[in-house]
């Protein structure tokens, strides 16, 4: 569907978000599929103490997963953007030795995001307000209107209190824990942090969208 099309079939902001909102996330499925491979990492650390072995089982489950999408003709999208960080983490871990190193991308990744969405908060170009610019085909025609960039700034607020979340409690675990207890904790936390607090930030900004109705082109005033 192109963006003017899109423009046409949501009459509001809420409702364009909304719709944008729903392509970013991979349902059920994505969440299994994201939380898999740490999952087996987490536990297979814990089991064996074998750092490659457990990279191994980590990223194969990644590939397997991404191969099952292939033969399905479904979207490897969530997928692929899962292995690439796994593989990352893999990465640093192989380089290192040390199995926490194999959390510490995603704990700069949403660092990343975090300092982004803030500096577009404090400047007052939240990102949020974007969603709406790929509808309307104008990436930068919303910020004209207050009242949207208003809506948009609280929904980039919920969309960056997860990442804030995920590094205030995962970043000292790495910094100062050690052993199997550092690696079980950040695997944890890795898991209920990750598309379970997703999901529920969603939930809030789809209860915040859920109660206006925006236009997403503002009335004309008459000349």
């Amino acid at each position: 569907m192109s963006a003017e099309a899109e423009a046409v079939a949501h009459d509001t902001v809420e409702a364009a978000v909304r719709a944008q909102l729903a392509k970013a996330f991979g349902g059920v499925r994505g969440i299994i599929e994201a939380a898999v491979p740490t999952i087996a990492f987490t536990l297979s650390w814990i089991t064996t103490e074998d750092l490659k072995t457990s990279l191994i089982i980590s990223v194969s489950l990644s590939v397997v997963l991404l191969l099952v999408r292939i033969v399905q003709r479904s979207t490897p999208q969530f997928v692929i953007n899962s292995l690439i960080g796994i593989a990352i983490g893999a990465f640093f871990a192989s380089r290192t030795g040390d199995a926490k190193d194999y959390f510490l991308p995603g704990i700069l990744w949403n660092a990343g995001y975090m300092v982004a969405m803030l500096l577009s908060i404090v400047t007052r170009w939240p990102v949020v307000g974007f969603l709406i610019g790929s509808v309307t085909g104008d990436p930068t025609a919303w910020h004209k209107d207050p009242g949207i960039v208003r809506l948009c700034t609280r929904l980039t607020w919920m969309l960056m209190l997860p990442c804030a979340v995920r590094v205030a409690v995962q970043g000292p675990v790495y910094l100062f824990g050690g052993g199997d207890e550092a690696v079980a904790a950040l695997g944890f936390a890795k898991i209920v942090m990750g598309w379970p607090l997703q999901v529920a930030a969603l939930g809030a900004m789809l209860w915040l969208l859920g109660r206006g109705r925006t236009p997403i082109k503002p009335p004309v005033a008459p000349a």
